[in-house]
């Protein structure tokens, strides 16, 4: 290899490591601004923690045990509530982008309840459903449902019908049809759904367990406002929005690489993006 190539590959990877490390920068800006503030103004733990104090709460929790059964309560209450919305979701949007006169019946319903925010039905839920999981899964569900819905019903529409009847031309069935151009061709848009799924339901998975449950992270910030437990709290607020940035990056990743797979936009245009 001579110089000017491995020049060029040094030049390249640190390209490739910089861009990596972007998204780091504000976090690391944050945390700066945190501890600086916190030296600067000094205030009450029961008001604001100290980012060494929450480090401190953080392997005091993880020690007991407490840190990870909270987490494993909330992931598994996610994982039900939005693994059923998602499949509900995506089926019934797929009868309705199939079935124009389904879609042109229940699509008003639709819109009401996309207008209702989910938390909304957690003080009936606790009445139906008491504290618990079945009353945090029913408002995840409720929140995830309607919104990949309609994302499929939407991508099923946006394949394009010479698609379809260029298929057909071949001999295709209808099975065929469906199976091999419009629920690929939708994929893009139902994912897209899932995506912003898995956000509602993660926000509405936190905002239930405050007041539905005993047990999970939101049960946890909860309980630890009854005792001024601030470390706490910014404990259990980071850990949220760190575990939800997780899921967000992976469900992101299958979802770029679906619309590569499906030719939507080329492998550089999809990283670029």
């Amino acid at each position: 290899m001579t110089a000017r190539n491995l020049t060029a590959r040094n030049r390249r990877l640190r390209h490739a490591v910089l861009m990596r490390s972007l998204p780091l920068i504000p976090f690391a800006a944050l945390l700066i601004v945190w501890a600086v503030g916190w030296e600067i103004a000094h205030p009450q733990l029961i008001t604001m923690p100290s980012p060494a104090e929450v480090g401190q709460t953080v392997r005091q929790l993880w020690g007991s045990g407490q840190l990870q059964a909270n987490i494993s309560a909330s992931m598994y209450r996610w994982a039900l509530g939005f693994g059923v919305g998602a499949v509900s979701g995506v089926v019934f949007g797929l009868l309705a982008g199939l079935l124009p006169l389904l879609a042109r019946m229940v699509e008003p319903v639709v819109s009401f309840f996309m207008a209702i925010s989910g938390i909304v039905w957690l003080p009936i839920a606790i009445v139906w459903f008491g504290l618990g999981t079945s009353t945090v899964v029913f408002i995840i569900w409720n929140s995830v449902f309607f919104l990949i819905f309609a994302n499929t019903v939407l991508g099923v529409r946006s394949v394009a019908a010479v698609l379809e009847d260029g298929v057909r031309t071949l001999g295709a069935s209808r099975v065929h049809v469906v199976t091999r151009v419009l629920v690929p061709g939708a994929l893009p848009h139902i994912l897209e759904g899932l995506r912003s799924g898995l956000g509602f339901g993660w926000r509405a998975l936190i905002a239930a367990e405050i007041i539905g449950a005993t047990t999970g992270l939101g049960a946890m910030i909860y309980q630890a406002k009854e005792f001024l437990r601030s470390d706490i709290i910014v404990t259990g607020v980071i850990i949220i929005a760190a575990i939800g940035l997780l899921l967000d990056a992976a469900l992101g990743l299958v979802e770029r690489r679906t619309v590569e797979r499906w030719g939507l936009v080329t492998a550089e245009g999809a990283r670029t993006r």
